[in-house]
């Protein structure tokens, strides 16, 4: 009786099944059709107390006239962003809009961080033209591949920067066999005093190019900038997945002509060093079972200052004050402070330095927290950056 009632209940789906396979299957494609108009963006309050290193030179610089301990900083950002379609062209634009209260002033920046025209008339083929962040390299703290990009934050590198303004393509084919994907993405950038004038050298139009591979399971990009406003430069970088969880990843950069002013302890510049510099990255990132993500990179930075010569400038510095302290004569402050804006107080602006940021996503499930610490050390004099 019940393997009949089964075989009943069997043969009833089954008519049924048959009956619904039986009838036409309609699809609506309005239903997913993307919107014309897109509107979005995000708000960010940030509160930071910074405990100083007052024996450090920046710190001379910076705060010889009016000396603290400790520094406060509250920062309001607003980031709107919008996306308008009309066929295969869209515009796409973002803002940013930043007040930044600090103990000493207060100061605001209103800019556009991307305004441009998009146009992609297959899926293997855009066009692109205005204001754009683009974002070359793996590495999380720096990029040594970034050739055509504003500089990243160590301390904040997730951060959306302002981009320049350029022409650019993205051409993408699709293969079967352990090539999978390659994608060519052409670079014209144009310098002059009322375009991209902070990007180098003005009066120059300026050639660059990505070429991606994806290769079995490693991601892979030669890139390329020619020589004006910037001197010419290659370099590669990778990324792989060792595991669900492990990811390793790497840069190599070669920069043809660099230059740089090396001071002695008295401030004379003793020499403007050129030459062509090597720097590279290598990191890993590691994530848990308990979802904290571990991210260490090692970074050569090759056209930084050595060891000794950030040492003279700091013996310079520290002679600069004294003389401030003992008769309020601050030229040799100024002179050192030209000289910090040249080069020397720059982000990082030694040889080797190590990263290290743990973070854990929402814990004790609290949503959108994720509090993090990061560790930058420099390597060559041990001096260490805590956030």
């Amino acid at each position: 009786m019940i393997l009949a009632r089964a075989l009943t209940a069997g043969l009833a789906l089954l008519a049924v099944g048959g009956a619904w396979g039986a009838q036409e299957f309609t699809f609506d494609a309005s239903e997913f059709q993307r919107k014309p108009f897109e509107l979005g963006g995000y708000v960010e309050f940030k509160q930071q107390h910074f405990t100083l290193n007052q024996d450090g030179s920046i710190y001379l610089l910076n705060f010889h006239q009016q000396p603290r301990a400790r520094l406060d900083q509250s920062t309001l950002t607003l980031k709107p962003e919008g996306k308008v379609r009309a066929g295969a062209a869209s515009l796409n634009v973002r803002a940013h809009l930043e007040g930044d209260w600090e103990t000493r002033a207060f100061d605001r920046t209103v800019r556009f961080d991307e305004f441009y025209l998009s146009y992609k008339p297959s899926p293997g083929l855009t066009l692109d033209a205005g204001k754009i962040p683009l974002k070359w390299g793996k590495g999380y703290a720096w990029n040594p591949v970034g050739f055509v990009e504003r500089t990243k934050d160590p301390n904040d590198p997730d951060l959306a920067r302002e981009g320049f303004t350029m022409l650019t393509a993205d051409v993408i084919r699709n293969f079967d066999g352990a090539l999978r994907t390659v994608a060519f993405t052409p670079v014209v950038l144009p310098v002059s005093s009322d375009m991209n004038n902070d990007f180098g050298i003005h009066d120059h139009i300026n050639v660059g190019a990505k070429l991606y591979l994806l290769y079995h399971d490693s991601d892979i990009d030669f890139l390329f900038l020619n020589n004006g406003s910037r001197s010419r430069r290659f370099g590669v970088d990778f990324s792989r997945n060792l595991g669900s969880n492990v990811e390793i990843h790497g840069e190599w950069a070669r920069i043809e002509d660099t230059q740089r002013q090396v001071t002695d302890a008295t401030g004379k510049v003793i020499a403007v060093r050129r030459a062509a510099a090597t720097s590279f990255l290598l990191g890993l990132r590691y994530l848990t079972e308990r979802d904290t993500t571990w991210i260490v990179e090692y970074y050569r930075n090759g056209s930084g200052f050595t060891e000794p010569e950030v040492q003279a400038f700091s013996h310079f510095v520290d002679n600069a004050y004294m003389q401030f302290t003992a008769n309020g004569n601050n030229a040799a402050l100024s002179r050192a402070a030209n000289l910090a804006r040249s080069g020397y107080g720059r982000p990082n602006p030694g040889r080797n330095y190590l990263y290290l940021r743990v973070s854990q996503k929402e814990p004790f499930d609290v949503l959108y927290f994720t509090p993090a610490l990061t560790v930058i050390a420099n390597a060559d004099d041990r001096s260490t950056s805590v956030a």
